[in-house]
């Protein structure tokens, strides 16, 4: 049986409404102001809440906006009722969180057929999130032990070396062995840092209210922000006499976290499948309400086939181009720049090689 949470201030009309719904076959809890609303959701197991917006103690605005704060709270279904049927109170209501709009006076089918839909649709994202969930475990316990072995493997066998043998390694010897421990664990953690971004994606596909709140972020400082990505991948492959930026400012709707790490792994890629001493060039900037960044390299570039097939957990070419990782790196990429409301495209260079065009929505405020 359903639970609906019933919100409304008018005591004959929730009272009618809960009657309608109690007939239906739903369990019913009823507040009479959105103070106590909010109480009993967050301490009440409820599949849906149907609200008014008009209330004396917190209106049903300001109640969606805390219930949608609440990571207890925040991926129930919410219908909004009012007498108020212009647009902007609809918008408001929408942006906010909310699923549906009930204007009154409405029809016992109107109400019903609302309920009905918006239940359906929230079970339908949960078996959707459910089934992702299921792959990511299954492409996970795949995965995840192969890739960790390699770099684990390095650090005990050169950290035993050293245990075993450091009466008779030469300084400079255990220095090496040092830095080789680093690097692998570098690797690791690089891995590790994928596979829980690559799990955190999966789940906020699947809720609209973490995709609203992703879009939501304001990054200021994108070229600063991007120079020292270029500049320290350059310097990792000590190719800095190839690279050149042409960066301008603008604010960009996507975190500094995810923006780092959706620029990290396209530019490190330009460098790793491109030779030393061809030029890799990073141009970005406001192109009309859009921030677009374009990646260039003269490396072996990919097919269109590959293009095409492109997804977690592929290499392409593994037999003849030697990789590390698990290929989440590029597919990491597009599904933040997608989650974020961008395009991530792939164009083959003239000559050979590959651009990486990336476009971002520009926030319209700072």
């Amino acid at each position: 049986m359903n639970r609906i949470l019933l919100i409304d201030d008018e005591q004959a009309y929730r009272q009618t409404i809960g009657n309608a719904l109690r007939q239906s076959g739903y369990c019913v809890f009823e507040a009479g102001d959105g103070e106590r609303g909010i109480e009993i959701a967050q301490n009440e197991r409820v599949d849906l809440i149907i609200s008014d917006v008009v209330m004396e103690k917190l209106d049903g605005f300001a109640m969606i906006d805390r219930l949608r704060m609440d990571p207890a709270t925040c991926t129930i279904p919410f219908i909004l009722m009012t007498g108020l049927a212009d647009q902007e109170s609809r918008r408001r209501g929408m942006t906010l969180g909310a699923d549906d709009f009930l204007v009154k006076p409405f029809t016992g089918t109107e109400l019903m057929t609302a309920i009905e839909t918006r239940l359906a649709r929230h079970k339908e994202m949960i078996m959707e999130a459910e089934r992702k969930l299921v792959q990511l475990r299954s492409s996970i316990t795949l995965a995840l032990p192969h890739e960790l072995r390699t770099p684990l493997a390095s650090i005990l066998g050169f950290a035993e070396i050293i245990g075993d043998e450091s009466g008779e390694l030469p300084a400079s010897e255990i220095a090496r062995f040092g830095k080789m421990i680093h690097r692998a664990g570098k690797r690791l953690e690089r891995l590790l840092e994928n596979f829980t971004i690559y799990a955190q994606i999966e789940v906020a596909a699947s809720d609209p209210q973490k995709v609203a709140g992703l879009r939501n972020t304001q990054l200021p400082n994108t070229a600063e922000l991007l120079r020292i990505l270029c500049k320290t991948s350059a310097a990792t492959y000590r190719r800095e006499a190839d690279l050149t930026l042409v960066l301008s400012d603008a604010p960009v709707a996507m975190s500094a976290q995810f923006l780092r790490k959706t620029c990290e792994e396209l530019i490190d890629n330009a460098f790793k499948f491109s030779e030393a001493g061809k030029e890799v060039t990073v141009t970005a900037g406001k192109v009309d309400n859009k921030f677009v960044i374009s990646i260039e390299d003269r490396g072996r570039g990919m097919t269109s086939h590959q293009l095409a097939s492109m997804g977690a957990y592929v290499q392409f070419e593994r037999r003849f181009h030697e990789q590390q990782g698990t290929g989440l790196g590029l597919i990491i990429a597009k599904k933040l720049v997608e989650i974020h409301g961008g395009t991530l495209e792939f164009v083959a260079t003239a000559g050979g090689g590959l651009t990486t065009i990336v476009s971002l929505p520009v926030s319209p405020t700072l």
